[in-house]
């Protein structure tokens, strides 16, 4: 028997299921095409260089440089100076007579209570301190192994020693390791408690203090 014109064309199921899928198998080649442009839009986000990140420097530019008063350079001196140091303002002050010799930028504790707040005196004096907490792990040729470790949280691998983090002019406030000494500014407080001053200051302050020297910590 033969099918009548056009019958073949609306009642073979082959043809049926075809015309049924078409609409599903276009509208998922253009959800395939839309994620892929959206993944190649996301990578070239991610690119090195693309991103929009605020560099270190332009934290540290926020904060006014350091300031000293010359009129004062001949009057101060560890018999008679004081230091002040603010944790909102991020500045310390090194003082005579109450008198602002030096006005200078820090970086102290990056988590509240890890600088604390009160009265403390200077209790001691290294022009090259080392961290015996904070350091790095070194082999015997000198070689870093592991940076940035803690002595409190990791050991040492087979075959190396603690190095501790330079310090430098460091003046120790409190018997738990915390002081002023040089260090990174980034424009936010990121020490791990103690004060960092700018290289050129930190010996202008260690010059003028002595152990003994009061120092006030403010909120």
């Amino acid at each position: 028997m033969i099918a009548a014109p056009g019958a073949c064309r609306y009642d073979n199921p082959t043809l049926r299921r075809m015309k049924l899928f078409r609409p599903i198998q276009l509208f998922s080649l253009a959800l395939i095409c839309w994620l892929g442009v959206s993944a190649a839009n996301a990578r070239a986000q991610a690119t090195p260089g693309t991103l929009r990140m605020t560099k270190p420097a332009k934290l540290i530019s926020r904060q006014p440089p350091p300031a000293i008063n010359k009129k004062l350079e001949s009057v101060i001196n560890s018999e008679n100076s004081s230091v002040v140091i603010s944790l909102s303002k991020q500045r310390a002050y090194l003082m005579t007579g109450g008198e602002v010799y030096i006005d200078t930028p820090v970086s102290t504790g990056k988590r509240a209570g890890m600088t604390p707040t009160g009265s403390f005196s200077v209790m001691e004096k290294d022009p090259n301190h080392r961290s015996n907490v904070y350091g790095d792990f070194v082999d015997s040729s000198g070689r870093v192994v592991r940076a940035g470790v803690s002595t409190k949280v990791d050991s040492a691998p087979a075959g190396t020693h603690y190095v501790g983090a330079p310090m430098r002019f460091f003046c120790r406030l409190t018997s738990g390791g915390v002081g002023m000494h040089i260090g990174i500014l980034p424009g936010y407080p990121a020490s791990h408690g103690c004060v960092r001053l700018p290289a050129e200051i930190a010996p202008i302050i260690y010059k003028n203090v002595k152990v003994g020297t009061p120092v006030r910590i403010e909120a």
